[in-house]
């Protein structure tokens, strides 16, 4: 498509940079940041559901109300949806609102309204947004892994992910395993909303609000459990009432561990209020501000956290490496440091000094032994998590510790090659894995 003409302005609503392209009878409105100019050579004048899949990239798509498509444009994988114009300015803002506060979301790219087509009828606004690398929705885990214990670590993600958002002062309103993605996170998943039309940012949210969230999560949990299970990808002896029930109490604990105040004794107070925040820790949050009182008799101090920031082991780890990675991943990372530390005598020197040698010295040489054909199977994080886990294993069969080259060795050969690519789902043939394939599994795709 060739626009013949191009330019910027100003978005009044909210001051949002845009730009305009025409082309013919055609005038797109595009509101972004920054334009890729190869996202203006897609085929705007045709509907999403009519793309040739030469366009497409073959990911497995979650349940959605709008019509979905994937493409591949600049190296990188774009989520293109089909929606109102309002909503898709709404949940743009939405986005870039959360973006703006770190809250684990996908990332807004661009809004294109004014498109028409070919006999000039006007075809829905688009919204534009980067796919999740190495992220699945959650029927796709389900086809590879028929498990309740999946749907659990799946809930515990998503009932983090909702205490995270909930402190930002985000009220979702459409809370469910559909509307979310996941990322292996060591052994467990973390979650990344990927659908905000109807959030709302607010300075604080009402119990009623908070209330309504997690309702409204264990309602559509259970019935997406039902789906599975009546098409075969749950268990059928797992009670999917008994399973999403768990949002709430996972919730619940969490809220309560993160906001309540607590009395304690005054004569345990070093004691007790570091174990509060140790707790907190463990949770994967920081404790940038603390409220103390005494009470009226002055024999107990009230505590409450008031201001907490996820991502604990993360920032840590990112302070001693430079590595982004997942909250679990990076808490599995930290111990092998310190363990690593403590077994080759470097527990004299600083911290940050042992952490750069491990990751010269242990980290590198084992992503680096990875074959290029099987580098987008695992991100690497998650792929030394593993490969700490096959060590484990060949140690405990063996009664020794294994050397290093051999356990990568066995965890190529025997566990990775057969994993199929998280970077970007691919569709079988040669050479790729046909686990999760829209032939296989139609009703994901």
């Amino acid at each position: 498509m060739f626009y013949a003409a191009t330019g910027r302005a100003v978005d009044a609503r909210r001051g949002r940079p845009g730009w305009w392209c025409h082309n013919g009878g055609m005038a797109l409105d595009i509101t972004a940041a920054a334009v890729d100019s190869a996202l203006l050579d897609l085929p705007w004048d045709v509907p999403l559901e009519q793309w040739p899949s030469s366009l497409l990239a073959a990911l497995p798509r979650g349940i959605s109300r709008h019509v979905v498509r994937f493409v591949n444009l600049s190296g990188r994988v774009l989520a293109v949806k089909e929606i109102g114009e309002t909503v898709a300015h709404h949940e743009y803002d939405m986005l870039r609102d959360l973006t703006r506060l770190d809250a684990p979301s996908v990332l807004p790219v661009a809004v294109i309204t004014g498109r028409k087509d070919p006999e000039g009828e006007e075809l829905n606004a688009v919204l534009v947004t980067e796919h999740l690398k190495f992220s699945l929705p959650y029927r796709a885990l389900f086809s590879l892994s028929m498990r309740a214990d999946t749907a659990t670590r799946l809930i515990d993600a998503l009932a983090l992910l909702l205490v995270r958002l909930h402190l930002l002062g985000f009220y979702w309103g459409d809370v469910s395993l559909s509307n979310t993605l996941f990322r292996r996170d060591a052994g467990a998943f973390s979650a990344y909303l990927v659908d905000a039309e109807t959030g709302e940012l607010h300075g604080t949210l009402t119990p009623g609000q908070r209330e309504y969230d997690v309702d409204l999560a264990r309602t559509n949990i259970i019935g997406e459990l039902m789906d599975l299970q009546a098409g075969g990808y749950f268990p059928m002896d797992a009670d999917p009432i008994d399973v999403g029930d768990r949002i709430r109490t996972q919730y619940d604990l969490l809220w309560r561990e993160v906001t309540a105040e607590e009395s304690i004794p005054n004569d345990q107070r070093r004691y007790l209020v570091n174990e509060r925040i140790r707790r907190l820790n463990d949770l994967g949050f920081d404790v940038a501000e603390l409220r103390m009182a005494t009470d009226n008799g002055g024999d107990h101090l009230l505590i409450q956290p008031k201001v907490v920031d996820a991502g604990h082991h993360n920032r840590k780890l990112m302070r001693l490496t430079g590595m982004d990675v997942g909250e679990h991943q990076a808490r599995r990372l930290l111990a092998d440091i310190d363990a690593w530390r403590a077994t080759s005598g470097l527990e004299d020197i600083p911290l940050e000094q042992a952490a750069h040698k491990w990751l010269t010295d242990e980290f590198t040489p084992v992503v680096r032994a990875i074959p290029r054909e099987l580098a987008g199977k695992l991100e690497p994080a998650q792929l030394y998590h593993e490969f700490l886990e096959h060590r484990w294993y060949m140690a405990q069969q063996a009664g020794h510790d294994v050397p290093r080259d051999e356990v990568v060795a066995s965890y190529i050969n025997t566990v990775l090659a057969s994993k199929r690519d998280e970077a970007v789902l691919l569709e079988p043939g040669p050479g790729r894995s046909s686990m999760l394939s829209a032939e296989a599994h139609p009703d994901l795709w």
